[in-house]
């Protein structure tokens, strides 16, 4: 994707009034940012969170970070996130898929995509209204340095963070970091304790970040309320009934929603299979499953 050559990188000054007004009031604000987007205005105008992460992704933090990017998406909320591997390309993906909108803020001019393997992701999030990001020129690199300065700019964006998995050690928790600085709500996502991925986020819950078990907690983080169209879906039968409000419970094993659905092994399967062609579940891979 070559964003210079269809025209599409534009350029705004921290005093031009397209400029977002989050960023004007960060320490250290940039001078100016490099955007692609057909649809600024809108996305300045809707609210926006941030949705961050560690880069290596338990079945855990996969599956909770696209449960809750797609509701965010449904509810007409503006994600925001880095483009990274890991939980940001998991939570602009699953924004997509539900047919919202997302930024991605990037840590080099936006003539080159990083990670390159990213380069399609990028070029989608444009094309459904969304926007690419950064304080950088084309022809920057994106040196270490500036993911962490890149940082600032996520949160800044955004009305709150919400970190979903993080572990020890995870450069997701200078995000968190930036957020308090600049007076921003930090959510996190509690996780099993036995899991070095979630050290990160449990430690930022015990020091008094938002825990966040439901969607509902982020919508009162962020002062709304919960919309009615983020209703489970209904079942075509009772059979198909039962598995969704398992789902909406929580669950996502498959095995364990066979077994508590008590279902015949034939009469399950066919029934989830049914869901999925509806479009009513999505499938996370190794038989873990959640509600579209």
């Amino acid at each position: 994707m070559d964003l210079k050559k269809q025209g599409t990188i534009h350029n705004i000054s921290q005093n031009a009034p397209a400029f977002p007004g989050g960023l004007r009031q960060i320490p250290q604000p940039p001078s100016s940012l490099y955007f692609a987007s057909d649809n600024w205005e809108d996305l300045m105008s809707r609210p926006r969170i941030a949705i961050v992460g560690s880069r290596r992704v338990t079945p855990y933090g996969q599956a909770i970070t696209s449960q809750l990017a797609t509701e965010l998406a449904k509810a007409g909320i503006v994600v925001v996130s880095g483009l990274a591997y890991g939980i940001d390309s998991i939570a602009h993906r699953a924004v997509l898929e539900a047919g919202g909108l997302t930024i991605a803020v990037l840590a080099g001019g936006l003539d080159d995509i990083y990670p390159r393997s990213h380069q399609g992701l990028a070029a989608q999030i444009v094309r459904q209204g969304g926007a690419l990001i950064s304080e950088y020129p084309e022809g920057t690199e994106s040196y270490k340095p500036h993911f962490i300065a890149r940082n600032r700019l996520v949160s800044g964006l955004s009305q709150a963070v919400l970190i979903t998995e993080a572990a020890d050690k995870s450069g997701t928790l200078h995000t968190a970091t930036f957020a308090l600085e600049q007076g921003k709500d930090v959510l996190a996502v509690p996780g099993n304790i036995t899991s070095p991925q979630s050290v990160g986020t449990n430690r930022l819950v015990k020091t008094g970040a938002t825990p966040v078990t439901c969607i509902e907690d982020v919508f009162r983080a962020l002062g709304l309320k919960s919309p009615a169209k983020l209703r489970r879906p209904h079942g075509g039968n009772p059979t198909e009934q039962a598995i969704i409000d398992l789902l909406a419970g929580g669950l996502e094993d498959g095995a364990a929603l066979l077994e508590q659905s008590q279902l015949e092994v034939t009469q399950f399967n066919q029934a989830l299979t049914m869901l999925e062609i509806s479009g009513k579940i999505r499938s996370l891979g190794a038989n873990k499953w959640m509600l579209v």
